[in-house]
C-alpha cells in the first residue's frame, strides 16, 4: 500500500453529504462495511488461493485489515456476470478462473513441491513471476494461456481495489461526489470537494 498524501477520511467524509447519490452512497458504503465473507462458487480450497494470489498481487502490509479481493471475483462468477472483456485466447471466465488457479496451484508443486499458500513470500513471488511470462509449469497451462490470465487476474484484482473507498482515500479520488458536475477542468485546478495532497 503506497504511502496516502491525501488526508485519511477524505471519502469517508463525503460519503454521507448531498454530492453523493444515494445509489453511490449505498454501494460504497456496503464495501466499506462488508461482513465477513463465505466463498460461493469457489471452493474453500480455491478461495483461499485466490485470496493468497491477491495479496502477494496488491500486498497491503500497512492495513490491520487489508482489503478482501476475492470476494467480488467470487460473486461476479456466482452470478455468471462479466467485467467487460475477455480475451478471444481464454475460455469463458468460470472456467479460466478454475483453470488458472489450478494452474497456479500446479506451478507451485512443480516449481517448490509445496501449496502455493504454504510458500515463502518470494517464492509465492517467483511461482506468479513465471505465470505472468508465460514459463509456468503444470498442464492446466495447455488450456489457458498463463500470461494472458495472469493479466486478467491482476486486471480484476486492481480493479477491486480501487473500487473501495479506503483505497480511494488514498490516491485522493472524489470522483462519486458528482452531483453538483465538475466544472472546473482546466490543468490543476481542483473543485472545493476535492482534497490537496499534503505532499507538496
Amino acid at each position: 500500500m503506497p504511502d496516502s498524501s491525501y488526508p485519511a477520511g477524505t471519502v469517508r467524509a463525503l460519503l454521507p453529504t448531498d454530492l453523493v447519490t444515494p445509489a453511490t452512497r449505498a454501494a460504497l458504503e456496503a464495501r466499506l462495511l462488508a461482513p465477513p465473507y463465505e466463498p460461493q462458487f469457489f471452493e474453500p480450497e480455491t478461495y483461499a488461493l485466490l485470496r493468497a494470489v491477491a495479496a502477494r498481487l496488491l500486498p497491503q502490509p500497512d492495513r490491520a485489515a487489508p482489503i478482501e479481493l476475492a470476494p467480488a471475483i467470487d460473486r461476479r462468477l456466482l452470478q455468471g456476470g462479466s467485467d467487460g472483456w475477455r480475451y478471444d485466447a481464454l475460455p469463458p471466465d468460470r472456467e479460466a478462473f478454475r483453470l488458472g488457479l489450478g494452474g497456479i496451484r500446479q506451478s507451485a508443486r512443480a516449481l517448490f513441491q509445496q501449496e502455493f499458500e504454504a510458500l515463502r513470500p518470494d517464492d509465492q513471488d517467483a511461482v506468479l513471476r513465471a505465470v505472468q511470462a508465460g514459463t509456468a509449469p503444470g498442464e492446466a497451462w495447455q488450456a489457458v494461456p498463463p500470461a494472458r490470465f495472469f493479466e486478467e487476474l491482476l486486471a480484476e484484482l486492481t480493479e477491486n481495489y480501487y473500487a473501495h473507498p479506503l483505497a480511494q482515500e488514498e490516491i485522493g479520488y472524489v470522483g462519486m461526489a458528482d452531483v453538483p458536475g465538475w466544472t472546473r477542468i482546466g490543468l490543476n485546478e481542483r473543485e472545493d470537494r476535492e482534497p490537496e495532497s499534503s505532499s507538496k
